[in-house]
């Protein structure tokens, strides 16, 4: 299978081929995402509410970034890898985007960094990609504006909030990002966005209309807990059957029946004779720190 780059993403946009996305912050789960033939894991901030129990994404930090980052890169050898930039790692000037996207690149062997913001982020997104390091942008509902929003709610709805995510859109790819998610847009808006730039689109609540979709994989394999946003297919019920093996492992433990003799090592035990000689040997003996 060949390594998903710029170049063959591009191109599956420009013959109408779907493109397949999905978050991952661990090595174990992104090796069997990778075999499993996704085009493009996200290492999302998202990790703040998945993998911490954060209320929103904000208190993610780059160091904590660059941990799951990590992990991640090491385990893909044909997917993608969208690193996310957090809440404060980018947002105070040109030179602390590239530096923490630098950062990234290096520490987590990514092939892209995300980050959030429409016009607000332009320059950011030249300084990041003069230095060689492609940028996906993302606009609508962006979580690490989640207090300015006053929640996460859907954004493009009505004709001022439809332009304004529009010409967000136009000007990160004009400031050279060559991918943007499109996260909790009106259908129809989401699809005239794809139609009118060559960025690719990757949508998460924004309709079929995108390029490509995403997905939060606790989400979609419903390990998330009760509640499940209304754009979350879910693909398998894992958390179920986790929460079913790991009962099932409780019971045994206590029960004694686990480990039996096919769960041991009996051909590398002592004789019965050498263990019955430690016994009175060190029936009164002491250690010695």
């Amino acid at each position: 299978m060949k390594k998903n780059n710029i170049t063959s993403l591009t191109e599956m946009k420009n013959h109408g081929e779907k493109i397949s996305q999905i978050t991952c912050y661990d090595f174990s789960t992104a090796k069997i995402f990778d075999e499993a033939g996704v085009n493009s894991i996200l290492v999302g901030d998202s990790l703040g509410m998945t993998m911490q129990g954060y209320e929103d994404t904000l208190p993610v930090t780059m160091d904590e970034m660059i941990v799951y980052g990590r992990s991640v890169g090491r385990a893909c050898k044909n997917a993608f890898v969208v690193v996310d930039m957090p809440f404060m790692s980018y947002q105070a000037s040109a030179e602390q985007a590239v530096m923490n996207a630098g950062r990234i690149m290096k520490e987590c062997q990514a092939n892209c960094v995300k980050l959030e913001g429409g016009k607000s982020v332009c320059k950011q997104i030249e300084a990041i990609t003069a230095c060689g390091i492609p940028v996906c942008a993302h606009v609508g509902m962006t979580p690490q504006s989640v207090n300015s929003f006053g929640g996460f709610k859907v954004q493009g709805k009505g004709e001022n909030n439809a332009r304004r995510v529009l010409e967000d859109a136009l000007a990160v790819e004009k400031a050279g990002a060559f991918m943007v998610v499109l996260e909790c847009v009106p259908p129809k808006l989401a699809a005239l966005i794809t139609k009118k730039t060559n960025m690719i689109t990757i949508g998460i609540g924004a309709g079929a209309g995108c390029d490509g979709q995403v997905l939060v994989y606790q989400d979609m394999l419903a390990m998330s807990g009760d509640f499940t946003p209304k754009f979350v297919k879910k693909f398998a019920d894992i958390g179920e059957q986790m929460k079913k093996a790991v009962t099932e492992y409780d019971e045994e433990v206590k029960a004694g029946t686990f480990p039996k003799e096919e769960n041991t090592y009996p051909k590398s035990d002592c004789s019965d004779e050498f263990l019955a000689k430690l016994d009175r040997e060190y029936k009164d003996f002491e250690v010695q720190l």
